[in-house]
């Protein structure tokens, strides 16, 4: 079946940036009946996740550049706090989650971890945030709570990881287009939806089933 896959790293600044485009995208996806889900890419684990002075002023500035390029609001004061671990394999997995739970419900979680992090400065790489975030959205806390826990979930993160690694994507945000397990890029970095639109509405109306 042809799909679209957005892929992602929720705490990538670049995919809130990108996230105005990924709502026209979906509509577009939606119009046509072509499905859509998205995979994980993991920007920032291990050692990576540890942030000094340098570094969280780097990511601002960069921050920074992502605001004055997509309009997209930041909460630039409260932003990473003393002693922030910027892990972004929790917010990955709660994904990985949402995606087996429900995934009718999988992109409104994602508008919602994103706008919690960029914008209301919540500590998304804790494991109660996140699972309070997805009862705002619709999931049942002990389902979401217990999977997110379960060992096979960290293990299928860490193959989704790796799966993207094998994909040779090295930047978020990503859009693929899948047929028949070939893949075409529609891009590969943040881009207006202008930009997108010729060649996203040109692979759809290859494969809309309406």
């Amino acid at each position: 079946m042809a799909q679209l896959i957005y892929i992602l790293d929720p705490m990538c600044s670049w995919c809130w940036g990108f996230s105005p485009v990924l709502q026209q995208v979906r509509q577009q996806a939606q119009a046509a009946g072509v499905k859509m889900t998205l995979r994980v890419g993991g920007l920032r684990t291990g050692a990576q996740a540890v942030l000094n002075e340098k570094k969280r002023a780097y990511i601002l500035h960069h921050w920074h550049n992502v605001a004055q390029a997509t309009g997209q609001p930041f909460n630039f004061v409260q932003a990473m706090p003393e002693g922030f671990f910027y892990d972004t394999e929790p917010a990955c997995r709660a994904l990985v989650v949402a995606r087996q739970l429900n995934a009718g419900l999988l992109f409104p979680y994602l508008d919602l971890l994103q706008q919690a992090f960029y914008q209301e400065a919540q500590d998304i790489t804790q494991p109660r945030v996140l699972s309070r975030l997805a009862v705002q959205v619709g999931y049942n806390q002990d389902a979401f709570s217990e999977a997110f826990d379960a060992p096979e979930t960290q293990t299928e993160t860490q193959a989704e990881f790796a799966w993207v690694r094998q994909l040779a994507v090295n930047g978020f945000p990503t859009l693929l287009a899948e047929d028949q397990q070939q893949y075409a890029l529609i891009t590969n970095g943040y881009q207006s939806y202008t930009v997108l639109e010729p060649i996203l509405m040109r692979w759809i109306s290859n494969h809309a089933r309406i």
